[in-house]
């Protein structure tokens, strides 16, 4: 464990690992994150450096599909993550050490153009199908209007949910409204955990793109902003519910993304509460700095920056413009994993 690291968890915040690479996973571990997070772009990449290349065989030897095998290497790999991290879960009783586990992304391609009820009904048979028999598996749902849709009946099935493609306090309130009505008709509420993922740093490249006018001290700032008033309200909501569990923000999408930004930009600004998703560079490049992080999440800018902000950024436009970019994210990776698992199979029948 690094000091700087170490700094970051003592102030008050909860890292987990944006990979399940399972290399990263037992080095991030042993620095203190207690969980992980998991992706189609993640998959395809560990996939393309061959390491699991006897995995894809025996697949191919079951007569799978090209689907069937990005989705039963998803289950291997988030699996092999949950293992490493029930130790963590068995530990916190529940509250931590969970590995999250996305969605079919295809449901919010375009290209698909299925009915909205389709859509939900889909969410929800697959959130109780790849929910089964896990522990520490927390299902991963977009906060798109079928995503919204599925998650009351999802969470009255009694799964553990991570809601994520978040941008906007609407999107937050209609989640956790949803997911909260959804487990008190469950029940068992000393073991409801639940997590909303709010993506940070795309705002900031949007408030760069499409709010050029803001000055130069409330550039860069609308992302963190928006993420710490939400985490705030988030535990006002949850401060008088008596649940044994925090539910939780993650702050995610913490890599720097605008030239000026050092590396640590969004973990300073975001640290001391609730939970960070870092990718494992963000964790390295942490790791080196020798920094001490304090609490920073519940502490807004001053007012006139906040007033800016709220006067120049419209954030109905950019919850429509980054929903957009973000469900054609979820589908290209997904395409890009299928394509990836082809070029696998090629090339494993002719070695």
């Amino acid at each position: 464990m690094t000091a700087s690291l170490q700094s970051l968890i003592d102030c008050g915040t909860r890292l987990w690992l944006d990979s399940v690479d399972p290399d990263e996973v037992v080095a991030n571990k042993q620095r203190g994150i207690t969980g992980a997070t998991s992706n189609p772009i993640i998959i395809a990449g560990l996939i393309e450096t061959g390491r699991f290349d006897d995995d894809i065989q025996h697949f191919i030897d079951q007569d799978m599909d090209d689907e069937a095998i990005a989705w039963a290497m998803t289950d291997k790999l988030v699996g092999d993550a949950q293992q490493q991290f029930h130790d963590v879960w068995k530990n916190s009783a529940g509250n931590d050490g969970w590995v999250s586990f996305e969605l079919d992304p295809l449901l919010e391609d375009p290209d698909n153009d299925l009915p909205l009820d389709q859509k939900i009904a889909r969410y929800v048979e697959l959130g109780k199908q790849w929910s089964q028999g896990h522990d520490n598996r927390m299902i991963k749902v977009p906060a798109t209007e079928a995503g919204l849709g599925a998650l009351e009946e999802l969470a009255a099935a009694g799964i553990t949910l991570n809601v994520t493609l978040i941008f906007s306090q609407r999107q937050y309130e209609l989640a956790r409204d949803a997911v909260w009505k959804g487990r008190q008709r469950f029940g068992q509420l000393d073991s409801f955990k639940s997590v909303y993922s709010i993506f940070i740093s795309r705002v900031d490249v949007y408030t760069k793109d499409h709010a050029s006018d803001l000055s130069k001290d409330a550039q860069g700032l609308m992302g963190i902003v928006n993420a710490k008033r939400i985490g705030i309200d988030n535990a006002k909501f949850w401060a008088d519910k008596g649940l044994k569990h925090e539910q939780e923000m993650i702050f995610a999408s913490t890599g720097k993304k605008l030239d000026w930004q050092p590396e640590d930009y969004y973990v300073q600004a975001m640290a001391g509460s609730d939970i960070q998703t870092n990718p494992p560079e963000t964790n390295d490049a942490v790791a080196g700095m020798d920094k001490t992080y304090t609490a920073q999440s519940r502490e807004l800018p001053a007012q006139a920056i906040l007033d800016e902000l709220d006067s120049k950024v419209n954030i109905e436009h950019l919850e429509d413009t980054l929903m957009s970019e973000g469900t054609a994210k979820f589908a290209k990776p997904h395409k890009k994993l299928l394509a990836t698992i082809a070029d696998k199979r090629a090339a494993l029948a002719t070695s």
